[in-house]
C-alpha cells in the first residue's frame, strides 16, 4: 500500500479560486467597518467642535497668555 502522489499542477490557481474572493471581501468589510466606526464620527466631531470655533478669540487668548514671542499682548 503506497501513498497517493500529491497533486502540485494547477495547485496555486486552485488555491487562488478560493483564497483571493475571500481577500477581498475581508478587506471591503474591513474597509466600510472603518470607515463607519473610525471615519465618520471624527468626521461629525471636527464638524461640531468647528460649528462654535472663533479663530480670532483663540488668537488673543493665546497671545495674552504669551506663547507667541513676536506678537506683543495689547497692553503693552
Amino acid at each position: 500500500m503506497s501513498l497517493a502522489k500529491p497533486l502540485m499542477r494547477g495547485l496555486l490557481g486552485k488555491r487562488l479560486r478560493i483564497h483571493l474572493p475571500v481577500a477581498f471581501a475581508v478587506s471591503l468589510l474591513t474597509a466600510a467597518v472603518f470607515k463607519y466606526t473610525v471615519c465618520d464620527p471624527r468626521k461629525q466631531a471636527y464638524a461640531e467642535f468647528y460649528k462654535n470655533y472663533d479663530a480670532v478669540k483663540e488668537f488673543n487668548n493665546m497671545r495674552e497668555a504669551g506663547i507667541f514671542e513676536c506678537v506683543r499682548p495689547s497692553g503693552e
